[in-house]
């Protein structure tokens, strides 16, 4: 077996809370040979197996008994150019964010909104990641993943994903797919999306009038920079938050006691909130209770300020909930996979 399989290993440096908690067993797969050498060893072991990514959508609050695999499978390629389609295959383990890079790099635009998203391009399907009025699946191609329950590859085709609001068929069956690579179908002439958030303010700041799609990302970066802390830095996991989606109705009662309340109308006829907004008015930006608070400049972010635990944060956010709800009957889910 290629595999390499530690003991008793600190997932610290795996998480971007930066919390301490132990795996029982730990290896990294940067090969399907790899993937599959865990499965069998969990399964002889009567192992559970948890697969990270970068660690930046999970909270672990306690040790875990496992065999945590870590992908760290890379390799880019460029599949497919008929000199304005472009589709591109990117394996799990590659780091978001330099990925989108590279695509930028090579002149391709549709990532560029959903630059310095921390994490890998295999978590990334999961969450249906998405900032500044694209997600992942407006770009998305397809995917190939491993059925933990048969060990056959399945190729996945857009609808076939189950793709929502930071949901995906994938967060929904945790246990069984392992995602392998994914595919993502971009464009050599750039079709920008603008007007989610400041993007074309900070453009315009920047006396840039006619955009390129390295121009957005770089806007983008310098907003996400100003808004958001360094995990590097500042455990934690961005958007601890979903923005809720609430009837047209309590969205209208609201902006009645709150008139700047800020929120978007949905195609449903139902309007998602900014959980952010709900946060900083209920007074819990910049509050912090030990090592364990919300980000001064950005009340959706929790943080851990050194040593707080995964469960000191999960209480926090439990507060957080409970008051939003008495507040503005309004309820607040947890983005991050807790553990």
């Amino acid at each position: 077996m290629s595999l390499q399989v530690r003991t008793q290993v600190s997932l610290k440096p795996y998480n971007s809370f930066a919390v301490e908690a132990r795996a029982s067993h730990f290896a990294e797969a940067e090969s399907d040979q790899q993937v599959r050498e865990a499965l069998a060893y969990a399964e002889a072991q009567q192992l559970s197996l948890l697969v990270l990514g970068g660690g930046s959508n999970l909270l672990l609050t306690a040790d875990v008994q496992a065999l945590v695999l870590r992908m760290a499978s890379r390799g880019i390629r460029l599949l497919s150019d008929d000199g304005e389609r472009v589709v591109v295959e990117a394996e799990a383990g590659e780091p978001w964010h330099p990925f989108v890079q590279w695509t930028l790099a090579q002149g391709l635009a549709g990532l560029e909104n959903l630059s310095l998203i921390p994490g890998t391009v295999g978590a990334a399907p999961v969450q249906n990641i998405g900032a500044y009025g694209v997600e992942l699946k407006d770009l998305f191609a397809g995917l190939t993943a491993l059925d933990r329950h048969t060990g056959e590859l399945r190729e996945f085709s857009l609808e076939e994903c189950g793709f929502a609001y930071r949901d995906s068929l994938f967060k929904r069956e945790s246990g069984r797919w392992l995602i392998l690579r994914v595919f993502f179908v971009l464009s050599r002439s750039a079709a920008l999306h603008l007007d989610y958030g400041p993007v074309r303010q900070r453009l315009a700041e920047q006396g840039i009038d006619a955009p390129t799609a390295l121009d957005v990302s770089q806007a983008i970066c310098a907003i996400r920079s100003e808004k958001l802390p360094d995990p590097g830095v500042l455990g934690n996991a961005g958007s601890f938050f979903k923005n809720p989606v609430v009837p047209a109705a309590l969205a209208q009662r609201l902006r009645a006691e709150h008139a700047d309340l800020v929120g978007y109308p949905q195609a449903d006829g139902q309007v998602k909130l900014a959980a952010g907004w709900l946060i900083e008015r209920a007074g819990w930006k910049g509050f912090r209770e030990g090592d364990a608070g919300v980000h001064r400049l950005q009340a959706l972010v929790l943080v851990n300020y050194g040593s707080a635990t995964g469960a000191q944060l999960l209480t926090l956010a439990r507060r957080i909930q409970a008051d939003i709800a008495q507040r503005f009957a309004v309820e607040l889910e947890i983005e991050p996979n807790v553990l």
